[in-house]
């Protein structure tokens, strides 16, 4: 992944200068034994049971973070695991869909100075929040208003607590998602989290006014999730033996072969524009007409050419150097 990140091609991808957009989606995945993690759902596994294949892609389409989750969990406590895991020294943003999305969870990546910036549909519903009656804006003219108050003397109350939380997971003394599970399975919400939510609120009625002002970064938030969901279509690819089905029952066991399907994903990527920057410059030394420009793919662009127990061939529309296979072959 350090390889893909340093590419000039790569870089080229970066909207905004020392500041990395990435964004996270799950696909859902067979289970073709008993797991644990194993749930049932007629609408993605048929009779079938099956799990979440949940993994992290920034906007230089290098994918830096994966784990497997039940399909009956919501993928919001993980977010905050993969986003951990992303070792850059550049401001994060942060995207996910409506599913990976939680108020608690625009507390935590506030605080941990994270921007976080899911998608949503029909903003228009969504509630906001104020520090004062829906009556005091009323009067001060505001044409958009607050549903309801915050709950200050609550976050003023657990802001120590509030703090700890976050050093907790700053400090990977516990995993977030671990800990955030943990607050939500309690029969009497925790009054911790009852607090992390009440922050969330404000930060979440923030975004959602910016959300529906700024035209660019619905945009921006749009084309990074579209770039996660076409990965999902590219693992498909990859995954592909066993009719597309988990064979392994244990956790770890799923969890390695997500890492081992990222990896060839990543070395696709990497093969594909190291060939393409190769095949470039050697049409330039040799007084060849320069290749058209990329014009957008980030070199995992693909297409499946072989059956089941081949190589498969994922390259870009156009050729941008010799296969693997064919170098591996002379070699």
């Amino acid at each position: 992944m350090k390889e893909i990140k340093e590419l000039a091609l790569s870089k080229s991808f970066v909207k905004e200068k020392n500041k990395i957009h990435s964004g996270s989606d799950g696909r859902k995945v067979t289970v073709a034994v008993d797991s644990i993690l194993a749930s049932r759902s007629f609408k993605y596994f048929g009779k079938d049971a099956g799990t979440v294949m949940y993994t992290f892609m920034d906007e230089r389409q290098a994918l830096y973070y994966s784990t497997v989750i039940s399909a009956s969990q919501r993928e919001a406590p993980y977010v905050i695991d993969g986003l951990m895991n992303n070792d850059v020294n550049e401001d994060k943003i942060h995207s996910t869909d409506e599913f990976g999305f939680t108020e608690s969870l625009f507390c935590a990546t506030h605080l941990l100075g994270i921007s976080f910036a899911p998608r949503f549909k029909r903003t228009g519903h969504k509630v906001l929040y104020g520090f004062s009656s829906r009556n005091t804006y009323k009067k001060k003219g505001y044409k958009i208003l607050p549903s309801t108050n915050i709950n200050q003397k609550l976050i003023i109350k657990h802001w120590d607590d509030i703090l700890r939380f976050i050093a907790t997971i700053k400090l990977n003394h516990n995993s977030a998602s671990t800990l955030f599970t943990r607050l939500s399975s309690y029969a009497k919400q925790n009054p911790l989290y009852l607090a992390l939510k009440e922050f969330g609120k404000i930060i979440k009625s923030r975004f959602i006014l910016t959300y529906y002002d700024d035209v660019e970064l619905r945009q921006q938030i749009q084309m990074q999730l579209g770039r996660i969901e076409l990965s999902n279509k590219f693992s498909n690819a990859v995954f592909f033996d066993r009719d597309h089905e988990f064979q392994e029952g244990e956790v770890e066991q799923q969890k390695i072969s997500t890492a081992c399907m990222v990896l060839i994903q990543n070395a696709i990527v990497l093969w594909n524009r190291a060939s393409g920057f190769i095949s470039r410059a050697r049409g330039r030394d040799e007084g060849a007409p320069r290749p058209p420009p990329l014009a957008g793919k980030g070199g995992a662009e693909w297409r499946e050419q072989a059956e089941s127990g081949e190589e498969p061939s994922v390259v870009a529309e156009e050729p941008l150097g010799p296969r693997l296979s064919d170098v591996t072959a002379a070699s």
